[in-house]
C-alpha cells in the first residue's frame, strides 16, 4: 500500500484524460501532475485512494525531450491552463490520445482518431475571456478545483484586451471602494468581467453585477474605453442568482453598442454577450470545415443543426445543403442567428427556440426527417432523450462536434445502441494550454436495405489481366491529378477487397491483434472507384 507524503521513483506510461501522467508504483496507478510520458521521476503521492493515488512530480530524473519551462508565471497556481510543461508537440499527443480513449474505453467503438489538427498559433486566441472578481479586489481566474481567485494581470491564452479590460476594473475597485460578490455570504456587487473580442481588435465589454446599477458608472465606462481604445460597448448585465453562475438574466446598456461582428468561414455574425460562439477564431474555421467534410453533403440535403448557438454551424451548412433547421434554447442567441441569416443573405435557413430535446422531439412527431442532424452540445453533452429523438427522424448522418471527450464516449455508446456507429472521428485543438479538446464525430447506421445480395460468377472475369493494367501508384497518380487527394496502397487494397478483388494477405490486416487499422474515407473510396474504372479494373 502506498503511503502518503512518501517519494517513490517511477517511470510514467502515459497520460489520463486531465493531461496528468500515469505511472504504477507497486501495481498501484498513480497520476502525477506535471509529468510527461517516458520520464522517469521521483514521485510525491499526495493522496492514496482505494484504486489510485494522486502525486506530483518531486524530480524529474530522466526528463523528456518535450519538457520545456513553463513560460507562465502563475502556472501551477491559475487552473487555467494544464500543459505549459511540455511543448506543443507532445501537448497534442496527450490531447489525441485522450479522445482515443474516451471512444475506445467510454464509447466501446473501433473508431480510430485520423488525425488531430493543432493551432498554428497557441497564444493569445482566446475572443471570450470571463474573469471572476473576489471580495479582496482580485481579478483573474479560480485556482485549480478551487473558488479562489488568483489575480492575474497577464495571461496568455486571452487576448491583450481583456487583460487591460481587468486591469481598469481592478483601479475602479480600489479607486472607488465598490465591493465585490461574495460567494459564500451572497453580498456585494461586481461578480464576473466579461470580454468577448473579434478578429478586428474590437470588444464588447459586460459587468456583472448582483444588483441593478453600480457607482460611477459613467467613470467606470471611462476608465475601461481608455484602457481597451477598440471597445465598441460597454453592458451591465443583473445577476442576483445566489451560487457561481456568471451570464445575467438582463442587460443594460452604458455606453456603445450591445453587440459585436465577426466574421467566420467567410460569414458574418452578430454577437450579444449570452451568445454561444466558438472562442478561437481560427480553430473554429477549421472545426466547421471538418464538421461539413463529415457531412458529405451534395445540397440537396435537409439539416438539422441542434444547439446552434447563433447560427456559426447552421450557416456554414446553409451553403452546402438545400436547407438547415437550427434549434437553441437561448432566446438571445436565436435572436442573433435570424440575424445573421438576413446579414448574410442566405434563405434556405430557419431557427426554432426551445431545449434541443423538446425540438428533436417536436420534429420527429411531426415527421421531420432531415438527411443529417448536426448536434454541439455544452460539456454536458446530450440527454437520453436528445439520442432517441434523433434517431427515431432516422438521418443517414449524425455529425457529433464535441468539447467534452468523456460525454461523447458515452453518447456514442448511446447512438450504438441505436444503429448508428462512428465512422470516422477527428480532434480539432480549439483550447492550446488547457485539457480541452473539440472533437467531430461521423455517425452513420446500416439499414437492412442498404445491401443487396448480388452473385456473379468471377469466372467470367479476367481479372488478373485486368489488374495487369495499373499500378497502385499509376492509380494514386490519376487520383491525385483528377481528384487532388492523395490516397494510400492501403486504401486501394480495401476497396479493391470491398469490389471482390484480389489484394493479397499482406494487405488491410493489422500488425499485431491489438491494432487499428484505418478505414478509407469516403470521398477517397468514391475517387479510388472512379480509377478503378478509368483504368477497366472493375
Amino acid at each position: 500500500m502506498l503511503q502518503k507524503n512518501k517519494i517513490y521513483r517511477a517511470r510514467i506510461e502515459g497520460y489520463s484524460s486531465e493531461g496528468l501522467g500515469i505511472a504504477r508504483i507497486d501495481g498501484q496507478v498513480v497520476f502525477v501532475h506535471r509529468a510527461i510520458r517516458g520520464e522517469l521521476c521521483d514521485i510525491l503521492v499526495m493522496k492514496v485512494l482505494k484504486n489510485a493515488a494522486f502525486g506530483k512530480v518531486h524530480q524529474v530524473i530522466q526528463p523528456s525531450e518535450h519538457r520545456r519551462t513553463p513560460d507562465c508565471p502563475y502556472y501551477g497556481k491559475c487552473g487555467g491552463c494544464d500543459f505549459r510543461h511540455m511543448d506543443y508537440a507532445e501537448e497534442l499527443f496527450a490531447k489525441k490520445t485522450r479522445v482515443q480513449d474516451a471512444l475506445s474505453r467510454i464509447g466501446g467503438s473501433d473508431v480510430v482518431v485520423e488525425e488531430i489538427l493543432g493551432a498554428e498559433d497557441p497564444l493569445r486566441y482566446r475572443n471570450k475571456s470571463q474573469y471572476p472578481v473576489s471580495p479582496d479586489g482580485a481579478v483573474g481566474f479560480y485556482r485549480a478545483r478551487t473558488h479562489q481567485v488568483v489575480d492575474i494581470e497577464s495571461c496568455l491564452i486571452q487576448k491583450e484586451a481583456a487583460d487591460a479590460a481587468a486591469g481598469a476594473l481592478r483601479e475602479y475597485l480600489r479607486r472607488y471602494g465598490v465591493a465585490a460578490y461574495d460567494e459564500q455570504m451572497g453580498t456585494g456587487l461586481v461578480r464576473h468581467l466579461y470580454v468577448r473580442s473579434n478578429c478586428s481588435d474590437q470588444a464588447l465589454i459586460c459587468l456583472l453585477v448582483n444588483g441593478e446599477k453600480l457607482p460611477h458608472e459613467q467613470e467606470l465606462v471611462e476608465m475601461l474605453r481608455q484602457a481597451v481604445p477598440g471597445a465598441v460597448g460597454v453592458v451591465l448585465g443583473v445577476n442576483t442568482r445566489r451560487g457561481n453562475s456568471i451570464l445575467g438574466d438582463r442587460y443594460r446598456t452604458l455606453w456603445g453598442e450591445d453587440t459585436i461582428s465577426d466574421t467566420l468561414c467567410g460569414l458574418t455574425f452578430r454577437l450579444s454577450v449570452p451568445s454561444f460562439y466558438q472562442v478561437n477564431h481560427d480553430q473554429a474555421e477549421v472545426l466547421y470545415n471538418k464538421a461539413v467534410a463529415f457531412a458529405g453533403l451534395t445540397g440537396e440535403e435537409l439539416v438539422l443543426d441542434l444547439y446552434c448557438g447563433a447560427g456559426t454551424i447552421t450557416q456554414v451548412m446553409a451553403k452546402h445543403c438545400r436547407e438547415v433547421i437550427g434549434a437553441e434554447i437561448v432566446p438571445e442567441a436565436i435572436a442573433d442567428a435570424e440575424e445573421n441569416v438576413k446579414r448574410n443573405g442566405i434563405t434556405n435557413a430557419s431557427f426554432f427556440c426551445g431545449d434541443a430535446k423538446a425540438v428533436a422531439a417536436d420534429l420527429a412527431q411531426r415527421g421531420l426527417r432531415p438527411d443529417v442532424v448536426c448536434v454541439d452540445p455544452p460539456r454536458k453533452g446530450l440527454a437520453p432523450e436528445v439520442v432517441d429523438a434523433v434517431a427515431a427522424m432516422a438521418p443517414a448522418r449524425v455529425v457529433y462536434v464535441s468539447c467534452d471527450p468523456a460525454t461523447l464516449g458515452r453518447d456514442v455508446k448511446r447512438f450504438a445502441q441505436q444503429g448508428y456507429t462512428a465512422r470516422r472521428a477527428a480532434a480539432v485543438d480549439l483550447f492550446p494550454g488547457t485539457a480541452n479538446i473539440e472533437t467531430v464525430v461521423l455517425l452513420s447506421q446500416q439499414r437492412p436495405n442498404d445491401k443487396i445480395r448480388v452473385e456473379l460468377d468471377l469466372t467470367e472475369f479476367d481479372i488478373t489481366a485486368a489488374e495487369k493494367e495499373a499500378t497502385y501508384q499509376e492509380i494514386k497518380d490519376y487520383i491525385l491529378e483528377k481528384h487532388g487527394v492523395k490516397v494510400s496502397s492501403l486504401y486501394i487494397s480495401q476497396i479493391k477487397r470491398k469490389c471482390g478483388l484480389d489484394v493479397g494477405d499482406s494487405y488491410n490486416k493489422p500488425k499485431s491483434e491489438d491494432a487499428h487499422v484505418p478505414q478509407c474515407p469516403p470521398e477517397k473510396e468514391n475517387a479510388i472507384m472512379d480509377a478503378l474504372k478509368h483504368y477497366g479494373i472493375i
